[in-house]
Formats: C-alpha cells, structure tokens, sequence
C-alpha cells in the first residue's frame, strides 16, 4: 500500500460494516501528512508492530477533522501534549506534525518516542523495536537521531533542490487538508505550502548560492540569505555519502542492525522514503542507489512487517556510522557549544523564531565545508540524552564500541573533544 493511502494495514476504514455492527476504531490516530517524513516512521513503526492505525485529517471528516483540530490547538496552547515517557520544558518544541493518540483526548509526539511507547507495552507488542542489548541499543538511538536530526536535512534539500520542478508536495498536503479547508481554497492552499517550505530551506540548513536558478518560478526557488555560506555542495556531498553507506550495508544485511526492523530502520526509511513521492529525487535514488530504494519501498509496502531475526554488531555498519560521526556528530557538538555560549550572553529566543529574527545564530564547519545556523533546543536535548546514554553503558561496553564502531565518536559523546568553527 502506498503511504499516502493513510490507512493502517490490519483496518480498512473504506468499507462498509455490516449491519448493527460498529465499524472499526484504529488502535491509533496520527495526525500528520505524508509529506512529513517522521508522518512514514510513525507509519513503518506501527505497521511491524502490528498496530492499526488512521492519517488524519485525510481520512476523516470535516467535522472529525475539526474537533481534532480544536483539540490538538487547546492541547499546544496548555502545553499539554506530552513525549513519552518525559518531555523537557526548557528543550522541547512542539512540531507542527505529527502528532499521534490512542484515545482522542491524550496527544503525544515525537516519532522516536512513538517506538518507546510501544516497546512499554510488551503484551501488545513482543518484537522491541529498540534493541534490549545495551551496546545495540546505543547505536539505535545514534542512527535513529542522525536520520531523525542531518537526514531531515538532505531529505529536504533533495525535495527543493533535486527536485524542485516536480515535487509534488504542496497540492498532496492540500489534498490531505481538505476536511480543513473551506470550499475552493485548496490551490491557494497548496500554492501557500509550496512558498513556506521553499522559503524554510536556509533554516533547514539548505542555503543557496547567490544567483541559484532551480528552473522554476521565483516564489519556488530556493533562497540565498546574506551572511550564510551556501551550503547546497554540502548537503550534496553527504547524501551521497549517506547512501553509500546504506547500499553498503543493505548488500550485507536486510536491515541496519541485523536480520529485522528497529528504530533504527524506521528513522531511515522516515527520511529516505520522503523523498519516494518526488520523481527527480526518486530517479536519482533509484540511480545511485538501488538496493536502498528497493529496501524503501518494500517498507513502504508493508514487506518489513512481523518479520523475525536475529540482531547483531557488524562490519557493515562501519560506513554509515563514519558518515554519522562527520555529519550529524561535529553538527550537535557545535549545535549544544552554541547554545551554552548564547545563554551566557543572556539570550532567550532560539529555533526557528529566533532564526526569523537573526538571533541565536553561530558559524561552524562540516565536511570541510563552512556554515551558519540558528541554535536549535530540541537538538541540544538529541545530544544531551545521546551522551547520558553512552555514559550510562558499562565502561567495558564503551570501550568495545568506541575501539571497534565509534573512533572519535566515544570521545565526542564523553564531551572530551572538541570541534573547530
């Protein structure tokens, strides 16, 4: 099934029930558009667990639509809607989707959290989507937060860069609004999301050079904005780096850490799988990296679910976690030195309100490539509950990990090296 069907598999709301009897309730609610690529990992998530599960608003009404609109506002508006287990007041901010219920009335986000949550539940769920061995499930979390954090960005990049001319993406989110939209609003709807996005792409870490010509109208192309180095080059170098490494590993392995689907799986697919519904960006995939879009879609389609195995270190993996350590790594230890440095001098605005106001902001370096970006809290939090994680391992688990998958990334996460910008 194609992930902007919206439906769960185990429920099909599009049939009609049999007389005097209920029609079926989902065991979850996620409220979020397929263009969202955290939307795709709650999804794969959901699906190997064995959950059924609905995408509102799309398959919804408007009146259903609409309250769980209200609800969702009141919810946000009293900082009421939660990360599971705990959230932090100070780090956190709320995305503007998904978000994800079982109940209707007690909202939760954060994809990552979403697997937590199930894996708490082990009566309903008996196949841990985060590993129980504790050096395995170290590195779920590092390659779940690198996808989750740096993966966001090249994804994005490849919508609005790679494939600027085609990408769908404003008119499907229209589409998927509609219960939400008055009569006759949804192309200037998706005209709007079309302008937004492409004008979000230096906060998220995609600057382009002076003069960037994308071939597509002026409200579609992607900005420079002065000060900031461009970093299109940047973004290009990594991702195919990062598909290498996953076209290394899949030639090994049908999954990131052995024989089945984890974290680790989902926050990949979530990310690389954006990018499956826009046709330049999927030519190039399919291209330079064939194996890994195969691997894509059949998560896509449901053939990732209920299937068993065993987990395990390996070689394979050295790739990715290299890539990992030159990517996401030096971007989160400059990201929490920002942030430290910004507080001392009294700051209190960061993400992407301080960005629209050139506040909060810092220059580093990545792939020998320069830049310049907005302290990000939430990052700050990823990394923060990275380094608790690896100090938690027993000291023999991390120095097995660090000698033989993690040189100078151990160093990192003890807070013992440092980055120059």
């Amino acid at each position: 099934m194609h992930p902007s069907h919206g439906v769960g598999k185990r429920l099909r709301v599009d049939t009609v029930p049999e007389e005097g009897k209920l029609p079926l309730m989902p065991d979850f609610i996620l409220w979020g558009v397929t263009a969202s690529p955290y939307q795709l990992k709650m999804q794969a998530l959901l699906d190997y667990a064995g959950r059924s599960w609905e995408r509102w608003p799309a398959r919804a009404g408007r009146i259903a639509s609409l309250s769980m609109a209200l609800r969702l506002a009141g919810a946000r508006r009293r900082r009421a809607i939660r990360r599971f287990p705990a959230m932090s007041p100070v780090l956190d901010e709320y995305p503007a989707v998904p978000f994800y219920t079982e109940d209707r009335r007690n909202f939760f986000y954060d994809s990552s959290a979403l697997a937590h949550h199930l894996d708490s539940h082990p009566s309903r769920h008996t196949s841990p989507l985060v590993p129980p061995d504790p050096q395995l499930a170290f590195i779920c979390q590092l390659v779940d937060e690198a996808f989750d954090e740096f993966g966001l960005y090249m994804v994005h990049h490849m919508r609005w860069i790679g494939s600027a001319r085609t990408t769908p993406m404003g008119d499907m989110t229209a589409r998927e609004f509609q219960p939400l939209l008055p009569p006759g609003l949804r192309p200037w709807f998706a005209a709007r999301l079309y302008r937004r996005q492409v004008s979000r792409c230096p906060y998220l870490f995609s600057v382009a050079p002076d003069g960037y010509d994308a071939g597509v109208s002026r409200d579609r192309t992607p900005p420079a904005r002065a000060g900031f180095p461009p970093t299109h080059a940047l973004l290009e170098e990594a991702w195919r780096a990062y598909l290498a490494a996953m076209e290394h590993l899949l030639s090994k392995q049908p999954y990131l850490l052995g024989e089945r689907f984890t974290l680790a799986d989902a926050s990949a697919y979530g990310q690389l799988g954006m990018n499956l519904v826009d046709p330049e960006a999927i030519a190039r995939l399919e291209e330079r990296a064939p194996r890994t879009f195969r691997w894509l879609c059949d998560i896509r389609d449901h053939r990732h679910c209920r299937q068993g195995g065993e987990l395990a270190l390996a070689p394979a993996l050295l790739p990715l976690l290299q890539v990992i350590g030159n990517t996401f790594v030096p971007l989160m230890v400059q990201n929490e030195k920002a942030y430290d440095e910004a507080l001392a001098r009294g700051e209190t605005l960061f993400n992407e309100a301080a960005f629209d106001r050139g506040r909060a902001l810092y220059g580093g370096r990545l792939l020998d490539h320069p830049f310049r970006a907005v302290v990000k809290t939430f990052q700050v939090r990823v990394w923060r509950e990275l380094k608790a994680g690896w100090l938690a391992l027993d000291h023999c688990d991390r120095d097995a990990l660090e000698r033989d998958y993690l040189p100078g990334i151990g160093a990192a996460l003890s807070g013992e090296a440092t980055i120059e910008s």
